[in-house]
């Protein structure tokens, strides 16, 4: 069996080559800004000159040496181009430094392209001259497992897994693992947990093939299979803290699941008495998911449980969301409270979050916390939104607080939040209602100084004040302005 195995992966794999790739892009010299020169030439003659002249052109590209990292650089771009790329690898290493050796990484590149170009028996080829050289690592495995997950061959990494010990590298966890997450990033986690359970008895596996294994499982959103792992893990491991992957993985599965939040929940206090906890990934994706179903309760006992452990710091957006949710259900104490705590773990409020709180403050007539939002956005150089300044102007205003509703408008003004006009004139009207007649022709003339078009029905109510205190004189001022402009 094993030498059959043999010959289907080194010999029969040029059948495999035949097939259609499937459509991959590489990267392009094309599309690489701030290339060397001799980087781009090189590349440049591997993209376009017929395969039978790449030697001659390489030759005549007046070259005369070669660092390894120029040989890298020029097979990092020309995965595209796999028989140009090898011509071109043969061909530099005799201007390379003393003694002419190609870098194992560079060797690994060609092995890699060649597997992504589908080229697997010039692939194999390449793996044995590397043996020669004693230049294999799992480097190079882990390149040839993904080639082949990748191409939907699983049969065909596993026999390159089982030829490892040909070419004098040990069958070891990492290799294990090395396999099973090139299946899995493939949504190959079927295959991949069948091939655990063959090579279980040569290799035991360790916590990170069951963290790739979940997380494949995750990826697949397949979650009776990461209940299954889950469980062979807790039998084999036990409940380890340090295996954050793992429980990050199952947990971010199950909460995405029908009823899963709660389950979720549930499952975490498992975990909290036996001294494990996940990481910021389950914290991120579960505070999404709480934030999606408007569940404040559930946002906040995730956070309560989880804020601090594990490297589980909130960053500004998932601040913001904790405030959004909290501001939601109107739990407006403890979203100010957030804000406050913010600066402990090194997130700091910017546009969104102050937003958000002046919105639901100024909803909530809130005025006295809403002064303070303001004050410190602008503070901060965070700019309002035009509704939220629209909102503060008139809510302030109909408050009796004229020196607030003005400090917000010369804040839309400053930060030129158009429309200007609707918020104008409601200003100038309202300090006419409260009996603010100087400031609101001082701040009529400035927006027709400014070209803030004002309504004629405003400059109707200015008149009629202006004429009962007999100060028609004004009014004839602002309408000559009004007119000109």
């Amino acid at each position: 069996m094993a030498s059959h195995r043999k010959r289907s992966i080194e010999k029969t794999s040029a059948v495999a080559s035949s097939e259609p790739a499937k459509r991959r892009r590489f990267p392009s010299y094309l599309e690489t800004p701030k290339l060397p020169p001799m980087t781009r030439l090189l590349c440049e003659i591997l993209a376009t000159a017929p395969i039978s002249s790449i030697e001659r052109a390489l030759d005549d590209s007046g070259v005369r040496a070669l660092s390894p990292d120029d040989v890298e650089a020029v097979l990092k771009l020309s995965y595209s181009h796999p028989d140009a790329a090898v011509t071109f690898f043969r061909w530099a290493g005799h201007l390379l430094p003393r003694p002419h050796q190609h870098s194992p990484y560079s060797w690994n590149l060609v092995v890699d392209l060649l597997g992504k170009s589908l080229h697997f028996e010039a692939m194999w080829d390449t793996v044995r001259s590397m043996h020669n050289h004693r230049l294999l690592s799992l480097a190079t495995f882990a390149s040839i497992f993904s080639s082949y997950a990748a191409t939907d061959l699983p049969l065909d990494a596993l026999a390159a897994f089982n030829a490892m010990p040909r070419y004098d590298l040990p069958h070891d966890p990492p290799a294990l693992n090395s396999l099973l997450s090139a299946l899995c990033r493939e949504r190959l986690s079927t295959q991949a947990r069948d091939f655990l359970s063959r090579l279980r008895s040569q290799i035991h596996p360790d916590a990170d093939s069951y963290a790739i294994l979940l997380e494949g499982c995750e990826y697949e959103n397949n979650l009776s299979s990461a209940r299954e792992v889950f469980g062979e893990m807790i039998t084999a491991l036990g409940w380890e803290p340090s295996n954050i992957p793992a429980y990050d993985s199952f947990l971010s599965n199950l909460i995405r699941a029908p009823g899963g939040p709660d389950e979720a929940l549930s499952f975490l206090k498992i975990l909290r008495e036996k001294r494990c906890f996940p990481g910021i990934k389950f914290f991120r994706t579960a505070l999404d998911e709480f934030f999606k179903q408007h569940d404040a309760r559930g946002a906040l006992s995730l956070w309560d449980t989880l804020i601090g452990r594990n490297g589980c710091l909130p960053d500004t957006p998932m601040f913001n969301s904790m405030i959004s949710l909290q501001c939601y259900h109107n739990k407006m104490d403890i979203a100010l409270q957030l804000l406050d705590e913010m600066v402990i773990f090194g997130a700091f409020p910017d546009s969104q979050t102050y937003n958000v709180l002046l919105q639901f403050l100024l909803k909530s007539r809130k005025l006295r916390e809403a002064s303070v939002i303001f004050n410190e956005m602008v503070k901060n150089e965070c700019c309002p939104s035009t509704e939220n300044c629209h909102c503060g102007i008139r809510i302030f205003l109909d408050n009796g607080d004229w020196e607030m509703g003005v400090k917000v408008w010369k804040c839309m003004v400053t930060n030129d939040l158009v429309p200007l006009e609707e918020s104008a004139n409601m200003l100038i009207a309202k300090l006419r209602d409260l009996d603010k007649l100087p400031e609101a022709c001082k701040y009529a003339e400035d927006m027709i100084d400014k070209g803030i078009k004002l309504n004629s029905s405003t400059l109707s109510k200015l008149k009629s004040s202006l004429l009962k205190v007999k100060k028609g004189g004004v009014y004839d001022h602002l309408l000559r302005k009004w007119k000109a402009h």
